[in-house]
Formats: structure tokens, sequence, C-alpha cells
């Protein structure tokens, strides 16, 4: 027969003992969601950091160098004067295609590419042995038309040193309606994961072979993954152009925007040599 102070002292243990489990589960609860806070921190630093390089330079399509809202938005730096001159008479002209061309150019031959652009000429060799893909579709779209009278819309100057150009729509998702693979990703310019200065390689969505029309040229050495197809070297005068460019500076002020200079290639040729 259990005693009235037997049945007190047992149900004020298991009083005792509820109220431990229960604080018991509070701190484990208490562990696991900071654990979680603490993992979800990181993973957004270290998110932004992935983004803030890998998404720098993507274009062609929906998950473009939209690039233009990679880092936080900071107040407008005041502009330099406009280096450059005002754009040809013309339009861009809407075009797209659903392949890409078929292969017309001779890839044993040396081809070149000129961008007569608002803030001077930029001379390109390109890379068609390496490349033949890509020059073989530059050498069509500049044939075509499709880079001429289109902005440069995007200038970086912090992090990595390029200058966006190739997107008729200058809104950084425009594309020929076609994309073509990756090429020549473990070209020796590239040593140490550097994009080294007067390089021009294709903007891309981030995911392989999604490069179209769009293109950045590096006008400072840029530490870079080798994701993006190298296909041609600018040449000393326009490596200068470039520079003006830049030192114009960027419409944001953070580093990333569009350049303060009017950067339209009025004419783009690629020519057999």
């Amino acid at each position: 027969m259990v005693t009235q102070e037997q049945r007190r002292r047992q149900l004020a243990r298991e009083k005792f003992l509820r109220q431990q489990q229960r604080r018991t589960s509070a701190r484990r609860k208490s562990r696991m969601r900071n654990s979680v806070i603490a993992s979800v921190l990181g993973v957004i630093v270290i998110g932004s950091i992935v983004l803030y390089t890998t998404n720098f330079l993507k274009g062609d399509d929906k998950a473009n160098a939209s690039s233009q809202t990679t880092p936080s938005a900071a107040p407008s730096a005041s502009k330099a004067p406009d280096p450059c001159a005002k754009p040809a008479a013309g339009k861009v002209a809407k075009l797209s295609w659903k392949k890409e061309p078929a292969m017309t150019i001779d890839t044993s031959a040396n081809y070149t590419m000129k961008l007569a652009t608002t803030c001077g000429d930029i001379g390109i060799a390109l890379k068609t042995a390496a490349a033949p893909h890509t020059v073989n579709s530059f050498d069509f779209l500049a044939a075509k038309g499709y880079f001429d009278h289109t902005k440069c819309h995007r200038l970086t100057t912090n992090g990595i040193y390029v200058l966006q150009c190739g997107d008729p729509t200058a809104t950084g998702s425009g594309g020929p309606g076609y994309t073509i693979p990756d090429e020549n990703l473990k070209d020796k310019s590239l040593a140490g994961g550097v994009y080294p200065a007067g390089t021009i390689a294709m903007a891309n969505t981030g995911q392989k072979h999604t490069g179209g029309s769009q293109f950045f040229l590096v006008y400072q050495d840029s530490q870079l993954p080798a994701s993006y197809t190298p296909f041609g070297t600018v040449d000393a005068a326009g490596l200068k152009v470039l520079k003006k460019i830049a030192a114009a500076g960027e419409s944001t002020g953070g580093g990333d925007g569009a350049p303060n200079a009017t950067v339209v290639i009025n004419k783009a040729t690629v020519t057999k040599s």
C-alpha cells in the first residue's frame, strides 16, 4: 500500500523528470536552431562570394549577367567626362536564328576582328584553330550586321576588370537564338586562374556550352575560373581604348554597372588574313 507521503514524493519526482526532459529538449532545439542559422549565414557568405565571381560574366540567356544585380547597388558616383564620340547613325538589327551556323571558316587560316566603336577601334587577333566554333559564329554574326550599333552594356571595375558587349538588347539577357560549345578552356594564357589583360572571351549563363553572342574584353588581369572561352587577343591600341573606357567608370559607383562612357559598336568586321 503506497502511503500519501510516498505518492507525493513520486509525483514530485515525476514532475522533476518532466521538467528536466523539457529543458533538455529546449536546449537541443536551441542548439539545432543556432546551428542552422550559422549554416545559413555561412552559405550566404560563401554563396555571395561565389556568385560575385561566377555570375559576373553570365550572359546570353535568362541566367545572364542579369549579372547587373550581382553586387549591391551603391550610390552613383560623380561621372567623369564622356571620352567617346556620338554613335554613328543606324539602328540595332533584330536578328535571331534557331541553330548554330554551319562551319564556313577556314580553320587553318588566320582571322582578325575589328570593333569600330565610339571610343576608338579595337583590333583582335582571333584564335581560329583553338576556338573554331566561336570564331565561325562571330564571322557569321558580324557579316549579318548583328553587332552593329549595339551598346557595350556592362563595365566591372572591382574584383575583375572587363567590358561586356554583344547583347543587342543592352540588358544582359540578349542572344542570337542559338548557343555554341565551350572551347579552348585549357589555353596556356589562362595559367594561374587569370584571364590576362587583352583577352576577349565568351560570356555564358554559368552552365556549360551556353555561350551565344555576348563577350567580354579584359582590360586588366582578372582572377576567374577557366569557364569562359578565350577566343582572341586585343591589340595594343585596342587595350588603350578599353582603359580609356574603364577610366570613365561605371554608373553605380559599386564597381559593376553600365559604363559611363558611351560605348557603342558602330561596326564589327571579321576578316580572313
